[in-house]
């Protein structure tokens, strides 16, 4: 049995799902799960209008958080394969944000891992957005809703 693949991606180009899952399942015909979270730009929050969001972060800081939250989520779930792809950069909406693509034998370790590096992320990678709304450009602030969903894995 070999170990998990692990995979986390900082980049400023957009990504294609079908490559994510095809570099996923290379080699690892014991994959019987795969889910899948996208998150994209939004045009709407808290009731203004975004017409872009820019989001910075920390080169190297970032990618080491990545892999520790994976790294959590294969030490809880029987994981085949964990892969996090998250753009930066100045994006639009309708534009991809993040990949989380958890992969197992089984649906319900795929299923929950996916959630868990997805509440995960929210919360602990750093990385900073900022929204142009109007003429204006506005930090996008933490959720207590994100910390709640963090919360209920501990």
């Amino acid at each position: 049995m070999s170990a998990p693949a692990l995979r986390v991606v900082v980049q400023q180009e957009d990504f294609k799902l079908d490559d994510l899952l095809a570099q996923m399942r290379h080699g690892r015909p014991q994959i019987g799960a795969i889910a899948c979270f996208i998150g994209t730009v939004r045009d709407l929050n808290q009731g203004d209008t975004v017409s872009s969001m820019f989001l910075e972060h920390y080169p190297g800081m970032t990618e080491r958080s990545l892999e520790a939250i994976a790294q959590k989520a294969i030490e809880r779930w029987k994981l085949e394969s964990v892969s996090i792809v998250h753009r930066v950069g100045l994006l639009k909406p309708l534009d991809q944000i993040v990949a989380v693509v958890t992969a197992s034998a089984h649906r319900q370790d795929a299923f929950e891992s996916c959630q868990f590096v997805m509440d995960f992320l929210k919360t602990e990678a750093p990385f900073w957005k900022k929204e142009q709304v109007a003429d204006q450009p506005r930090w996008v602030q933490a959720r207590a809703s994100d910390d709640e969903a963090r919360d209920r894995w501990l």
